[in-house]
């Protein structure tokens, strides 16, 4: 089957979550045999192994401008060539990663309706581009932020096109509120042309089905990894915790740093260690000078992995015997679960979002999120060895029966196959 998949770039700095996601459903498909073409948009993607000679589509910095300043006349040629050159998408890159939709309303309105001159060039191009390649089977759309593309498609091919949801209210709801909800409606109005809906927990389809009413199906295909390129038989001499992904304050790296300090003063688990990785970008240096502030008594205790890369993520889980992000959001699924229990790492969490459906008995929950409460629930599992090695048991079990990219294969060809 051939597959084309749309993800828009996001600068391959940090650990984002869609971005990995749709990095694993590509070589789940390809490693069963599936030719998948993945087609860049706003950002060239970094990742040698995601690399495409497929031209970039809606590039941030030409798109952005002509929304900003082009909205009733076209963009000089020349300027748009200046704003698309190497050396400043590059520049872009290393600045993407914002949290927040503040200054791109307009554009991330276009993209979801799919409506004005600047949208209809680029999208004009994706266009020409399917007519003038060998078409593919299916359409898989990154996310419901690019229900545009979707009604651009349709209006000229009958290609079934496959959306993702997932954690699209981060975005949306740092919106203001007029522009959140035309968002939510017009990705209602454009689900008329998607045929299917999937998402990553049985929670967020049924957070997907509250904001928007008007999709009346929805598949949940759980993420999994490569099981075989993380196993792990060997565990860290001293009991470390991990914490891998963007290390930002929406993902509590402070609360967990504050909680580490704590059973660090009270000497409660020996020789206690902490690794953090997952990347930043420039946004978050100032928040990262602060836990580093909030460590500086046990730095030598931690251990930062301040280079982000795909291949990372296999040998991360390794040198840590659990994982911990204290997420203040509640979260579609974390990736950095299916990949954490592929090592047999239990996880310890808050109870929140999609995180009781995920971990199961392959961790500890606690609640509220507060440093307090995450120190308790760490000392829980790292000094009861029973409970530990059932954790672990039980993590490696999810492991093997459903987050594991044989499975994800499986569930994504059952969808593309109805279709």
């Amino acid at each position: 089957m051939k597959i084309l998949l749309i993800t828009p770039g996001s600068g391959d700095a940090f650990y984002c979550s869609n971005c990995f996601r749709d990095s694993l459903y590509a070589q789940a498909l390809r490693n069963a045999g599936h030719q998948i073409t993945i087609m860049p948009l706003y950002l060239p993607l970094m990742e040698k192994s995601l690399q495409t000679d497929i031209p970039l589509f809606f590039p941030a910095t030409s798109f952005y401008v002509a929304q900003k300043f082009f909205k009733k006349g076209k963009m000089p040629h020349f300027f748009e060539n200046i704003l698309n050159s190497t050396t400043l998408l590059r520049w872009a890159t290393s600045l993407s990663g914002t949290t927040s939709a503040k200054g791109m309303e307009e554009m991330t309105l276009s993209m979801i309706t799919g409506d004005g001159e600047n949208f209809s060039k680029q999208s004009e191009k994706i266009i020409y581009w399917l007519e003038n390649h060998e078409k593919p089977d299916i359409i898989h759309l990154s996310t419901s932020l690019l229900a545009g593309i979707a009604k651009a498609i349709k209006n000229s091919t009958n290609i079934p096109i496959v959306c993702s949801l997932q954690d699209e209210e981060v975005w949306i709801e740092s919106l203001e509120n007029r522009f959140a909800e035309q968002a939510w409606r017009a990705i209602g109005q454009n689900s008329a042309y998607i045929n299917q809906f999937i998402t990553t927990s049985e929670y967020y389809k049924s957070v997907a089905f509250n904001k928007i009413p008007e999709i009346k199906e929805i598949d949940v295909v759980y993420p999994g990894v490569n099981i075989e390129t993380y196993k792990s038989l060997e565990y860290p001499k001293n009991p470390t915790i991990g914490f891998y992904y963007r290390m930002n304050y929406e993902n509590g790296l402070d609360i967990l740093a504050q909680a580490f300090v704590k059973l660090k003063k009270e000497n409660r688990v020996a020789n206690l260690k902490l690794k953090i990785g997952g990347g930043y970008t420039r946004e978050n240096k100032k928040f990262l000078r602060h836990i580093q502030t909030v460590l500086k008594p046990y730095m030598n205790d931690v251990t930062f992995s301040r280079h982000y890369s795909l291949d990372e993520h296999t040998t991360f889980y390794k040198d840590i015997s659990l994982i911990c992000t204290p997420l203040r959001f509640n979260q579609a699924f974390g990736l950095y679960l299916s990949e954490a229990f592929a090592t047999g790492r239990p996880a310890v969490a808050p109870d929140t979002g999609s995180f009781k459906e995920i971990i199961g008995d392959a961790g500890i929950l606690y609640t509220p999120n507060t440093s307090e409460e995450l120190a308790e629930a760490l000392l829980k599992l790292l000094t009861n060895g029973a409970l530990y090695r059932q954790c672990k048991e039980q993590a490696l079990q999810l492991s093997r029966e459903k987050y594991n990219d044989t499975t994800v294969a499986q569930r994504l060809l059952q969808i593309y196959d109805k279709l």
